[in-house]
């Protein structure tokens, strides 16, 4: 069995075949999907789909949405999580955090735009006494800032490519790191020697589908003007994504489903009591 902790199952790009990839997913032991929002607009759908295929989902605004959001969306992320606190679907806030890569979230204005709304979220995520979904891109350092501000006891780093010393810090905080296709590329080397090092208690698995395809799904800029299309990642890529982290940390593939497995239920607690999972024996 093996959870995408990471997976945008409402994204655009599966409205032709949505039901049919998260089948293809479950044919290859993808048991969960967590289905991380990313505005207001999308709030009802992630639930739905998470109640359609026995998933779970996360509620809140990512940064690259910061722009076009309002205060009254934070109020509404609030009544939000008080209507589904008893939703067992309902395992995490999220995907939240900082993005400083994207130039136009790189402004002054807009850094302290994303600060606002990251903690925002977290001190809802705080009061709900749910774990985060974090986006972390150039921005860990702040990241973790808030969460000790805030007191946030759990949660992913999720697509994780800082330092160690950070990886370190996020797990001392109750964190577990999400590694998904970007450890397929050979060319990953301080990520990959990344998720050999750090224990392995501290990684979950994700694709964020449809984004961050493997290697083998991946086609350069030469090809793709030659008319090769890109790969569209899935849930269903998590398992062959699973074997190249067991062949780097010599691990068999049912020993790090069930260490992954333990591991996205212990930093989102929710999932270990949710539909159609149980824990291994």
């Amino acid at each position: 069995m093996w959870i995408d902790t990471h997976c945008h199952l409402d994204a655009a790009e599966f409205d032709a075949d949505r039901d049919a990839v998260r089948q293809a997913a479950r044919q290859e032991g993808v048991t969960r999907c967590v289905i991380p929002a990313v505005q207001a607009a999308h709030w009802p759908q992630v639930a739905q789909l998470a109640e359609r295929h026995g998933d779970a989902y996360a509620l809140g605004i990512h940064p690259l949405y910061v722009p076009h959001a309002h205060v009254a969306d934070l109020l509404a992320l609030d009544l939000a999580l008080t209507d589904r606190r008893d939703d067992p679907r309902l395992v995490a806030v999220g995907e939240i955090g900082l993005d400083f890569f994207v130039p136009q979230l790189c402004t002054p204005d807009m850094r302290k735009r994303q600060w606002f709304f990251y903690t925002a979220q977290l001190k809802l995520a705080q009061k709900h006494s749910l774990p985060v979904v974090l986006h972390v891109r150039r921005s860990a350092d702040l990241l973790l800032k808030g969460l000790r501000q805030c007191r946030i006891a759990s949660g992913i780093a999720h697509a994780f490519n800082g330092s160690a010393q950070q990886a370190l810090a996020f797990v001392d905080m109750g964190f577990a790191l999400g590694f998904g296709g970007t450890l397929s590329y050979e060319r990953s080397l301080r990520l990959r020697r990344l998720a050999c090092d750090l224990p392995l208690s501290a990684l979950v698995l994700e694709t964020d589908a449809p984004d961050i395809p493997p290697q083998w799904l991946y086609q350069t800029a030469e090809q793709r003007a030659k008319g090769a299309v890109q790969g569209r990642n899935s849930p269903a890529q998590l398992p062959r994504i699973a074997q190249v982290l067991a062949e780097l940390r010599g691990l068999s593939l049912a020993d790090l489903a069930q260490a992954t497995c333990a591991n996205a239920c212990r930093v989102l607690p929710k999932l270990a009591h949710g539909p159609l999972y149980h824990l291994p024996p």
